[in-house]
């Protein structure tokens, strides 16, 4: 197909903006394929392995940007370069225009800044991160691809500084009431949060919000600082602090399982703290969990935010869960639509965590699911593009992400990937996620809406229904609206759940009799 690019030299922009100017590139009719990225090597091999190569890109360095895109004609992609400058413009228009371009000079224009946050490509986000903590400043590093033993430097670095250094690879963080990078709005309050991964704070402090709660801080840590590599250094630091904050009663940490050793330094921490500290592990063996230490253990995101909305003396009943048997003639009529020999679930997530969390649930149910990243290495995925039997899948992963927008904020991989499982006789449940809040597409499911709507006649066509179940994380003061975002699934037939552990529960009664 033909294809197309264009290099602008010394033209630097973050990877939460490049993401959004590609997103509106992919929406461009007749665009195939776009990539909208700064010139690093890793970037052009990437470019390399759609089919996008020359000399000029070679050439290109880190700092400059490249915008390349495969169309269905040459008039298409000549038409989708030219429009760059105005899509540039609009992505800009209304928001912060800033000259600083090193931390020297913001430095100088705000001498009582106490954070950094970085969106720099890997190569080089340590490098910053490390100057910035010279300076004195917390970091905060959306940034991924860093190895492991950089992370530990920088971590270690901040400890004897008495900094905190919340990444790499950090979604979520909410200081002080201020959202910084996926974040929902949410009010002030007593509980505090901590957790490497953004969709699972975003989860636990929407549902400590919509049921009244408030949030004092939540931490970001980063994906890889519970690992023994690392040790939990900034999840330990992040209890400290939030030990030490007189606005937090009741701290909460929501995550995937702990290496061994952090697991045990967490539980020795969890001894001294003075104040209550819930824990919600995903994926964890539960027999080894539920009998240990000072933490209030919570099985999923749900439970956890329950118990600290208890511990901080705040009425639950909105978190009430999905009922264990609902009636018995909602599930068979809708069992009832399937064509024969439907039987299997499909989940296609935005989220990593609820991915997980996904997977969890099913399997305390005695249902084995493959994913792309499971919590059994046996349900590993050959090829994450092909599902098989019960199957969820992650579009955040790299597979899915490399050179392209994070499904939370580019819908297009995803709603490739709901036509493929649609269009398998043997799929009976589609299970979908969507996402609100800060830095998150701006409209989720009406970016999906039309995909959706063509699943289900695609079905229909072959002679029998697609159950399609979805949760919405966000709250009602979030920009998407909440209530809108609902609306617009439920009017099309969808079943909504106000959390990805009921949607997964109500999936499971589903299944029950089914599951083979």
């Amino acid at each position: 197909m033909p294809s197309g690019y264009v290099i602008r030299k010394h033209e630097y922009y973050d990877s939460v903006f490049l993401m959004s100017v590609n997103k509106r590139l992919s929406d461009t009719p007749g665009i195939e394929e776009s990539a909208v990225l700064m010139g690093t090597e890793a970037n052009k091999r990437l470019l390399d392995q759609i089919g996008i190569s020359s000399p000029g890109i070679d050439s290109a360095q880190p700092n400059d940007l490249i915008v390349a895109v495969i169309g269905e004609t040459n008039e298409t992609v000549a038409d989708a370069l030219e429009n760059l400058d105005h899509v540039l413009k609009m992505m800009t228009v209304g928001g912060p225009v800033s000259s600083v371009r090193t931390l020297k000079a913001a430095l100088e224009r705000k001498p009582a800044a106490n954070l950094a946050v970085f969106s720099v490509p890997g190569e080089y986000a340590a490098d910053e991160a490390r100057r910035a903590l010279h300076s004195g400043l917390n970091v905060f590093i959306f940034s991924s691809n860093i190895p492991r033993e950089q992370e530990l430097e920088l971590k270690l670095l901040g400890r004897s500084l008495g900094l905190l250094v919340m990444g790499p690879d950090c979604g979520t963080s909410i200081l002080h009431g201020t959202g910084i990078g996926f974040a929902n709005r949410v009010r002030r309050g007593t509980i505090g949060a901590v957790g490497p991964s953004g969709t699972g704070l975003q989860e636990f402090t929407s549902q400590v919000h919509n049921a009244g709660g408030g949030i004092s801080h939540a931490i970001g840590t980063g994906s890889k600082d519970l690992s023994d590599a690392i040790g939990g250094l900034t999840t330990l630091a992040a209890l400290q602090l939030l030990e030490d904050d007189a606005g937090t009663e009741v701290i909460a940490i929501v995550a995937k399982p702990p290496g061994k050793e952090t697991l045990q330094a967490l539980l020795n921490r969890g001894r001294t703290l003075m104040k209550p500290l819930i824990g919600c592990f995903l994926g964890i063996e539960q027999a080894s969990i539920f009998q240990a230490g000072p933490i209030q253990w919570g099985r999923t995101i749900d439970d956890a935010a329950a118990q600290a909305l208890r511990a901080a003396g705040v009425e639950t009943k909105a978190l009430a869960e999905v009922s264990d048997s609902e009636p018995k003639e909602q599930l068979d009529s809708i069992r009832s639509g399937w064509k024969r020999g439907a039987r299997y679930l499909r989940g296609v997530f935005a989220g990593g965590t609820f991915c997980y969390q996904t997977q969890q649930i099913l399997f305390d149910a005695g249902i084995a699911v493959y994913s792309n990243g499971p919590i059994d290495d046996a349900y590993q995925l050959s090829d994450p593009a092909l599902s098989q039997e019960h199957t969820v899948v992650d579009m955040g992963d790299e597979h899915f992400t490399l050179g392209k927008p994070h499904p939370m904020i580019d819908s297009t991989e995803r709603a490739r990937r709901i036509l493929v499982e649609a269009a398998d006789p043997g799929v009976a449940i589609l299970l979908l996620d969507f996402i609100l809040g800060y830095n998150a597409a701006n409209d989720p499911v009406g970016d999906l809406l039309d995909t959706i709507q063509e699943a289900q006649a695609v079905r229909r066509a072959a002679g029998g229904d697609l159950t399609i179940v979805a949760s919405v994380c966000g709250t009602p003061e979030d920009p998407q609206d909440l209530g809108l975002q609902v609306k617009m699934l439920s009017e099309i037939g969808v079943l909504v759940f106000n959390s990805n552990a009921r949607a997964t529960k109500f999936c499971v009664q589903l299944l029950k009799g089914q599951v083979v």
